[in-house]
């Protein structure tokens, strides 16, 4: 819990996925992966997770401890699953979130070193200790590097320019140039995909980003997470809000990663709320799961972020 003194921003989380089946599930294994990161700008307090009907071995409502594991990028991961017949299934995260401001994007451009020499220390070299972040300069199965992505992503990252001003360049070029449509595309909608198409929403934008800054050496990474539902008065309201949001995190040397969400063209600050981040979604998708049984069942997600009273503050 917070002093009084905090200048944190905290916000109240709640996130339902529903699914109806067509048919009795008879037996489920389910992963979810919707505990929220604590970082240096944001602080986590509350989080409690709602399964119902209550998991097989679950003694309470509380998730026992060898439920939870972390994934190679110290996302919380939780195991569940059902041994009995059940038609419909709900799953509630609900937690609180204190945001603080990260450093203002004006700023990144004055210390950034050209994208170039950042992408030169990002290549493997034989005997030497390779960097953290060079993982996420590598292919992922949604965002792979090729050469229309390179292209494409060379007309932000000028020749000897900053990699901070670069990427937002980048970011602004996909916010300006792509339509966002929903139900024009799926969860496993490639990068290469959604340049050609012209159009997708938020996990496109964000995979269509990452591997453009791959297409050219650079680490960038898939966030997920979530809007401020509504913003304070006189402030447009974002798009991906009333749903999980996702954006992207581009690697520098000297400012570290670089949040940056191309949906709507704006750095993540306030109004964004980190859940889990990987190469790309299908390392962090809030829930997946096998069952048998059950028929088609598409999931039903809504998701409320609002600001908590000032008295909580």
């Amino acid at each position: 819990m917070m002093g009084g003194n905090d200048q944190r921003r905290w916000l109240r989380v709640r996130h339902d996925t529903v699914y109806h089946y067509g048919a009795p599930v008879e037996l489920a294994h389910h992963l979810a992966c919707l505990l929220p990161r604590e970082t240096p700008w944001q602080a986590v307090r509350g989080w409690h997770l709602q399964v119902s009907p209550r998991p097989a071995l679950w003694a309470t409502d509380e998730p026992p401890p060898l439920a939870m594991s972390r994934d190679p990028w110290g996302n919380g991961r939780l195991l569940f699953g059902h041994d009995g017949p059940h038609e419909r299934l709900q799953v509630t995260s609900l937690f609180e979130a204190g945001l603080l401001a990260p450093p203002l994007p004006q700023l990144w451009a004055e210390s950034s070193p050209p994208w170039e020499q950042v992408a030169e220390t990002l290549r493997y070299r034989s005997g030497g200790a390779p960097l953290e972040a060079a993982e996420f300069a590598l292919a992922s199965p949604l965002a792979k590097p090729d050469a229309a992505l390179a292209a494409f992503a060379r007309r932000a990252f000028l020749p000897g320019q900053p990699l901070a001003a670069s990427a937002q360049a980048l970011m602004s070029q996909i916010h300006r140039e792509f339509r966002y449509l929903p139900m024009s595309t799926d969860v496993g909608t490639r990068a290469d995909q959604v340049l050609a198409l012209g159009q997708g929403v938020c996990q496109d934008f964000a995979h269509l980003m990452i591997a453009a800054c791959r297409s050219l050496g650079l680490a960038a990474r898939y966030v997920s997470g979530y809007l401020l539902t509504l913003p304070p008065p006189g402030q447009p309201r974002l798009i991906g809000a009333d749903a999980s949001h996702a954006w992207v995190q581009v690697w520098c040397p000297q400012q570290g990663w670089l949040a940056l969400d191309p949906t709507n063209n704006v750095a993540a600050a306030l109004d964004h709320v980190t859940l889990a981040w990987g190469r790309d979604y299908a390392d962090v998708a809030p829930l997946r799961g096998v069952i048998r049984g059950g028929g088609q069942a598409q999931p039903q997600a809504s998701v409320t972020v609002e600001p908590l009273d000032a008295a909580r503050d």
